[in-house]
């Protein structure tokens, strides 16, 4: 192996693990917005959070829930 062959090679497998963690997925947001109360709507809210728990969706870890009243 000559040389120059030998400093790409490891310039470039240095600074692979910048470039995958520079690239990390966005955190997907999902707005609820009610004009009634919060009484209301709280089953609502809560089977809408049952729901996307059932598909795999752990508000905090892998998507934000906002709701606004």
């Amino acid at each position: 192996m000559r040389r120059r062959d030998f400093i790409t090679a490891l310039g470039g497998a240095a600074a692979w693990p910048l470039a995958a963690r520079a690239q990390q997925p966005a955190m997907p947001v999902i707005g609820y917005l009610s004009s009634r109360s919060p009484d209301e709507t709280a089953h609502l809210v809560a089977a809408f959070r049952r729901g996307l728990g059932e598909n795999g969706f752990v508000e905090g870890q892998n998507v934000t829930i906002i709701v606004t009243r």
